[in-house]
């Protein structure tokens, strides 16, 4: 009997006859409706509807997925083992591995079919080639390396409308840990649905599937991490899916949705997915998820089991099939169980399963003669692939901008604009709830900046003070490098969420580079402010406060990649421009660092009213020094009678002007200085765009 769950609060005698005689589904249900009359709930209680007699007229199934011939194959480098006792013997091939040219082959062969409304499930033991074959469907592979066909109705599936009308939920579950529930779904909401559909919808579509997935109770609870609490393992395994069936997708790939979870928590994630595939509303789902639970498999959904020997049945056959064959399956005996064991008993046998796959071919031919005979129509679409999906947005399927045709179907849902707008909102508020690590961040530069404050406390205008200018610049230039530079971490912890969300085109690369540059930029001002007040003014520094803040920005800003020690020391600090061989003159303009150093060197020595050595100063650092004061004014006089003018204590020797001079400090002005380091902060995002775009195409 076919079942479908709708949400209707006015069917209670439906209700009460599923508690008199229930299945374990049932007394879920019955449970948790239970609990809502009680504690007032005005959510609307499930109840179980017979499509048969409910006068629901069933549609003709448009979808077939099939695959033929699927073949898989991976290159095995060999080890290259010591001499004598130390080296070890080449491990001799197992059964169903071909070992043959350096090559193990995965896929052997594989043909089978989902239709749709229908759940497959790929079962087999650890290592059987389960997601291999789950990532050759969903078009995971490197272009060329699988060898056969995978068509919907007959036609081959192009990559870019497999990523429209496909989802593929990963093992692990990647979701950010500060997000709630409700937050997450309506994010990948905003990501997945059409501009086009209200807010209010897409809220609705949010709720929907919250109570489609038994997530009410977790409704505001954030997903958490190792450092803060948040939800269950099954609640998590239940938002990952919502997040990839958000948009109603034809396709569903699921990669052991239930793996880790304990026995209710895998029969809850298997009956939200089978609801929605079943459901009247949004039938048009094949979905494709591996390793559920055996009982739940069996005793609730027709599926078929795929095995990695192109073994494939419905469940209801496999008493019949293993009894013709006879091994008759225990009536006491897991069905799937039974099934497993015998193959695994079958694969270390000396004959393997030849028999096995014999005999299910000339099984499978006798009872496809038998479907033919009794319903000629029943394992074929009739729609072309076009029909089939224009049939379905008729009827709602939420494809955007397809307007009933799907050459206009768009490769990605939404313009960059809107992306750009909801990816900085969902950064900002993941950020925003983990205040910690901006603490750490704000941490560094104060301390940073309050130990150069110290230790270069009020610097004068002596020969020495110069000298000691030219470190502090030299530290506190190379530091902000060091003390701040996040962006690289920031993107390790969210890159698998990266590549799952845009493999089916969420959003454009281009979009998230943007955003997180422009999420960044509140901080980065915060921190500049912060290192530039603390250090100007305890310092002594003399140049423009404005553009002493501006400069820092702009190395905060350029710090997406750290310099290179050897480019560090070509800025002009430890050897100057004019004395760096040729040969390594070009590491000195590639450097970071060197352009922040030039610029702030000239935002303090470009007033040509202030002097920094005067008279007898320039006696300092000599071994003139420790002269007395006296003779080094007769010195002066010397030198003045010699050089024709005259030089007095007062008299200033050395200008800012000078010093730039005597540091090779020229060729360009602080405001040039300052556009080139903001122009490697664009040059480093526009790289780190290239190697988004070319290196995370999420495939094997």
């Amino acid at each position: 009997m076919a079942r479908v769950v709708a949400e209707d609060s006015s069917l209670p005698e439906s209700r009460a006859a599923a508690c008199e005689s229930p299945t374990l589904a049932q007394l879920l249900k019955c449970v948790s409706d239970v609990r809502k009359e009680v504690t007032g709930d005005e959510t609307p209680v499930h109840s179980v509807v017979d499509v048969s007699s409910s006068g629901i007229e069933t549609r003709p199934l448009p979808f077939l997925l099939s695959f033929s011939h699927l073949t898989y194959s991976v290159r095995v480098t060999s080890k290259v083992g010591l001499p004598g006792f130390f080296c070890r013997r080449a491990a001799d091939p197992v059964s169903g591995e071909t070992l043959s040219s350096g090559t193990k082959t995965i896929l052997s062969d594989i043909s089978g079919e989902a239709r749709d409304g229908e759940i497959m499930a790929v079962m087999g033991a650890s290592g059987s080639g389960k997601s291999t074959l789950i990532d050759a469907l969903a078009n995971r592979m490197a272009k060329g390396s699988v060898k056969g066909s995978v068509k919907l109705n007959g036609e081959e599936l192009e990559s870019r409308l497999l990523k429209v009308i496909s989802a593929y939920v990963m093992q692990d579950d990647l979701l950010f840990p500060m997000l709630t529930v409700e937050e997450t779904l309506m994010f990948a909401a905003e990501f997945r649905l059409p501009r086009t559909l209200s807010k209010s919808k897409k809220k609705l579509r949010v709720q929907a599937l919250i109570d489609q997935l038994g997530l009410r109770n977790a409704t505001k609870t954030v997903i958490g991490d190792e450092g803060h609490r948040g939800v269950s393992g099954g609640e998590r395994r239940r938002v990952s899916i919502g997040i990839d069936i958000i948009h109603d997708p034809i396709l569903l790939f699921l990669d052991e949705p239930t793996s880790g979870l304990d026995s209710t928590s895998a029969y809850m994630v298997g009956e939200g997915t089978a609801e929605d595939c079943t459901k009247w509303k949004y039938s048009d789902h094949v979905h494709t998820p591996t390793q559920l639970s055996n009982s739940w498999i069996v005793g609730s959904h027709d599926l078929s089991v795929p095995w990695k020997d192109c073994l494939q049945w419905p469940p209801s056959n496999l008493p019949l099939f293993f009894s013709d064959f006879g091994h008759p399956i225990p009536d006491s005996e897991n069905r799937t169980e039974f099934a497993l064991d015998l193959i695994r008993e079958l694969e270390s046998s000396p004959g393997g399963t030849k028999n096995l796959v014999e005999f299910n071919k000339s099984w499978q031919a006798l009872e496809r003669g038998r479907n033919q005979i009794n319903s000629p129509a029943a394992n074929v679409s009739n729609l072309s692939l076009k029909e089939a999906i224009t049939a379905s947005i008729s009827r709602g399927k939420l494809v955007s901008g397809s307007n009933g045709s799907t050459s206009m179907i768009p490769t990605f849902t939404n313009p960059l604009w809107f992306e750009f707008a909801v990816l900085s909102k969902r950064s900002f508020t993941n950020s925003r709830r983990m205040p910690e690590l901006f603490g750490v961040r704000l941490a560094t530069v104060v301390v940073t900046g309050f130990i150069l404050a110290t230790v270069f406390w009020r610097l004068d205008r002596s020969p020495k003070g110069i000298q000691e200018r030219l470190g502090f610049f030299a530290f506190a230039m190379s530091t902000t490098f060091y003390t701040c530079a996040d962006a690289l971490p920031v993107f390790l912890q969210e890159r698998y969420i990266f590549m799952r969300e845009t493999a089916y085109n969420a959003y454009r690369r281009s979009s998230y580079v943007v955003s997180h540059s422009v999420v960044s930029l509140p901080a980065l001002l915060f921190l500049s402010l912060a290192f530039a007040a603390i250090t100007f003014w305890p310092v002594g520094l003399d140049g423009s406060f404005l553009f002493y803040f501006l400069i820092i920005l702009a190395s905060f800003w350029a710090e997406l990649l750290r310099d290179l020690p050897p480019a560090s020391c070509h800025t002009g600090f430890f050897i100057n421009r004019d004395r760096i061989p040729p040969y390594w003159i070009w590491f000195h303009y590639i450097s970071l660092v060197k352009y922040p150093y030039e610029a702030v060197l000239q935002n303090e020595y470009t007033d040509p009213t202030k002097c920094f050595v005067r008279g007898i100063q320039m006696f300092d650092g000599t071994p003139l020094a420790a002269v007395p004061t006296a003779l080094k004014l007769k010195i002066l006089e010397s030198m003045s009678s010699s050089l024709g003018m005259k030089i007095t204590s007062g008299t200033c020797v050395t200008t800012g002007a000078d010093i730039l001079k005597q540091q090779v400090v020229t060729d360009l002005s602080k405001w040039s200085c300052l556009w080139v380091t903001v122009a490697w902060g664009f040059l480093f995002r526009f790289l780190f765009y290239l190697s988004l775009l070319i290196g995370s195409k999420n495939k094997r």
